[in-house]
């Protein structure tokens, strides 16, 4: 059971890191097409870009990806506050 619990695990994690990713890339697209990637600080800007170039890389692909890269913390925080700034955004237009 021990080996089956193991492949489980990675399952679940390979899952929930798909669906990460493509919430990210869902919250990216919102915001993109609502006040474009360009009224973003630069440096969410690159992290928009990198993610959507490349829906399905871990959080450490997308940090080597950028220019200076980023350790897999500082991915996810960009991350984290594009998805915050995407559920603002979707907060202040009820009618979409």
């Amino acid at each position: 059971g021990n080996v089956n619990r193991q492949v489980n695990c990675e399952t679940a994690n390979i899952n929930k890191t798909v669906s990460a990713a493509v919430k990210q890339t869902e919250d990216i697209r919102y915001i993109r097409d609502t006040i474009g990637l360009e009224s973003l600080p630069e440096n969410l800007q690159e992290m928009a870009r990198v993610r959507l170039e490349r829906p399905e890389a871990t959080l450490k692909e997308l940090g080597e990806a950028l220019d200076p890269p980023v350790g897999k913390s500082g991915v996810n925080h960009r991350l984290r506050k594009l998805s915050l700034m995407a559920e603002d955004l979707r907060q202040q237009s009820p009618g979409k």
